[in-house]
């Protein structure tokens, strides 16, 4: 009964603040704000929004009142834009002034401080960006072409015999995390990297529990609630400390014992090994750590999500798939995989690459963005701290860009000729101006190295019942700040003896 009066008590005081800064933060401001739907005096727009699919309501908003919105939540501004047109204006051509991050408490309170992406703009992420280019640039990236293609053999292997297709997940997520391990760290003991991937997944985990910005907007709002006991809270503050004893050993002790590896001469080739071969100091040693860190939280689910919406588009588009295929066949030796060295002459794989990130964009609502500064645009003014969100999923689905958008069509980044129209890695699923992602050269090579071992080796269709029924398969999506289709039933067929086997006798001579 205590805890009920303390709870309503609580709830009395925090509407009775918010009323209290509704009143006293009205501004004036020199021009009209961007056009949006009214807000409510104390939540603003925040029931106005389709809580799991706020991109939608965003498309929508765009319909009546242009490509670029103003709404506001709990006392907060956001611009959302509706283009890309806009976004290039603002995200790219005036990077100076939109390349800060909101403040994201939650995440500081769970020790995610060092979180690249979430950085403000300024020193500590210009080297974090320094570093991620020395490790990740472009021809960086591609030296690890070998570790590419040995995991992507893997799970080609793992894909022909997996007992349930509904471990499709489980598999993708797999190859993704021991990749990304493999290529930060090195190839480290087995027990030491089950460790690691168990902990580093318990940590994606929590991460995604406590970061999302609806979460982070009550803290910001109202600064008193960390004083509160954390009992107010049931286990999310339980959460946050459990989250700042996982980066303290993530980031601390696969680092140190390649430090060591480096020192007695056993590493192997890998970021942290190549980084500590070089003259550094302890400074930066510690945003080394960061980098490399980032680099699995950074790269896992986005990865795990392309490659899981890939598969789901061969299903449904049989057609697009053999013509993947053939093109492979055409140009690769029927007893050999395809490896990045073949990837030019393979234009029309990169297009259903570049179409399953346009066709279901894996973050709908990228990260936001915030100003350093006031800024006009088009007769609008956008305040100093607007948060600013480019809403991809309306990018994907402008119809003067994308014609039939709802539709999986690859042929719309080729050329007549065949030709890719444009570079992979300017998709805007990798973001805008100078936080655009550091590690998209990585995530490139690894998500086109997985997608061309699958189709050399694979034939993906609809799984069948017990009664030999076709099993129908529906293009739905987990929500999130990372979308992941729903799990969906389907078969994988060899259907290249000659590549099989050679994976199969790479696998038993490892």
């Amino acid at each position: 009964m205590l805890f009920t009066h303390i709870l309503a008590l609580g709830i009395l005081c925090i509407i009775a603040l918010v009323v209290a800064l509704g009143l006293t933060r009205r501004r004036v401001y020199p021009l009209p704000l961007p056009p949006g739907p009214r807000p409510l005096p104390i939540l603003g727009n925040a029931l106005q929004l389709d809580p799991k699919r706020p991109w939608l309501t965003y498309t929508a908003w765009g319909k009546t009142y242009g490509n670029i919105i103003h709404s506001r939540m709990l006392g907060v501004d956001l611009i959302i834009i509706n283009s890309e047109t806009i976004a290039r204006d603002l995200l790219d051509k005036r990077s100076a002034n939109y390349s800060t991050r909101p403040v994201l408490r939650t995440a500081e309170l769970a020790g995610l401080g060092f979180n690249t992406a979430s950085l403000p703009y300024g020193e500590t992420l210009r080297q974090h960006r320094k570093i991620f280019h020395q490790v990740l640039r472009a021809e960086v990236s591609v030296s690890y072409h070998e570790m590419y293609s040995r995991h992507a053999n893997e799970l080609v292997i793992k894909l022909l015999g997996a007992p349930s297709d509904l471990l499709l997940q489980q598999h993708i997520r797999g190859y993704t995390a021991s990749l990304i391990v493999a290529v930060t760290y090195g190839h480290l003991a087995d027990g030491h990297e089950d460790s690691f991937l168990t902990r580093a997944h318990e940590l994606l985990s929590i991460t995604k529990h406590i970061v999302p910005p609806e979460r982070a907007a009550l803290f910001t709002a109202f600064p008193f609630l960390e004083k509160l006991p954390s009992w107010c809270f049931g286990g999310a503050f339980a959460l946050m400390g459990r989250c700042r004893e996982l980066c303290q050993q993530l980031l601390n002790e696969p680092f140190d014992e390649v430090k060591a590896q480096v020192a007695n001469g056993t590493a192997s080739h890998s970021l942290v090994a190549d980084f500590l071969s070089q003259a550094h100091d302890d400074a930066d040693e510690e945003t080394m750590k960061a980098v490399a860190l980032m680099a699995y939280i950074g790269g896992i689910d986005t990865t795990v999500s392309v490659l899981h919406t890939f598969v789901l588009a061969m299903v449904l588009y049989p057609d697009i798939q053999a013509r993947a295929r053939a093109e492979i066949d055409q140009v690769v030796r029927h007893d050999k995989m395809p490896c990045l060295d073949d990837r030019a002459s393979l234009p029309y794989l990169d297009a259903i690459l570049r179409e399953v990130l346009r066709w279901y964009p894996l973050a709908p609502l990228g990260f936001p963005h915030a100003t350093s500064n006031d800024d006009v645009y088009d007769g609008y003014f956008i305040p100093k701290g607007t948060i600013v969100m480019v809403n991809q999923w309306a990018l994907s689905r402008d119809e003067d860009v994308f014609p039939d958008a709802s539709r999986f069509d690859p042929s719309r980044h080729l050329t007549v000729d065949g030709k890719l129209k444009d570079l992979f890695v300017n998709h805007f699923a990798f973001g805008r101006g100078r936080r655009i992602c550091p590690g998209r050269w990585f995530a490139e090579n690894s998500l086109w190295t997985a997608a061309s071992a699958i189709i050399a080796v694979l034939r993906i269709e609809h799984a069948k019942d017990s009664n030999g029924d076709r099993i129908e398969v529906k293009p739905e999506f987990r929500t999130g700040i990372v979308v992941h289709p729903e799990l969906f039933h389907c078969s994988f067929e060899s259907v290249n003896t000659a590549r099989e086997g050679h994976l199969r006798a790479m696998m038993n001579s490892k």
